[in-house]
């Protein structure tokens, strides 16, 4: 399937629904900010929309495996991510004077270096039946199995890390 016209306009589709989800949510928290709260429940409303839709795309474009095989391919993002696409992205930055852009892929680097770890680590302990929590950074997205001091990657508190 993955050679057919449809199947490209399935992820082709995947990626805009993906991108307008995140665009939408970013947007609605600019209207809470500036206290349009109207316009900020519509964005998350869209949002959500549109993750409905992606999600729905990524479905019939048969790219959901199993749980062993979607964390394979987790592990094999992230470390794509942090190992070659986040290096490349920084230098470029350094070199164009963009410290906001150095530190945003900076945090991202090492935060997807983290999350492979944690991928590669779920699937090897995937039929252990003790519940498992994660800790997120809400700063720069590190994920911790247990509530830090303070973020090991930002130094953000550890009181503001969200539970999952």
């Amino acid at each position: 399937m993955s050679d057919n016209k449809t199947h490209q306009n399935l992820m082709e589709a995947f990626a805009g629904e993906s991108q307008a989800n995140r665009k939408y949510l970013a947007y609605a928290k600019k209207a809470e900010q500036e206290g349009k709260l109207n316009a900020a429940k519509l964005f998350r409303a869209a949002s959500d929309a549109e993750t409905l839709h992606a999600l729905k795309e990524f479905e019939i474009a048969g790219k959901i495996g199993s749980t062993s095989e979607n964390l394979k391919d987790g592990v094999a993002g992230e470390t794509y991510e942090y190992q070659s696409m986040y290096p490349g992205f920084i230098e470029t930055a350094k070199e164009e004077g963009n410290k906001a852009a150095v530190a945003v892929f900076t945090f991202a680097m090492k935060a997807e270096e983290v999350h492979a770890k944690l991928y590669q680590e779920a699937l090897e302990n995937m039929d252990e039946a003790e519940e498992v929590f994660y800790y997120l950074c809400p700063v720069c997205g590190n994920i911790e199995k247990v509530v830090p001091e303070k973020c090991s990657i930002c130094g953000i508190s550890g009181e503001k890390f969200i539970k999952y």
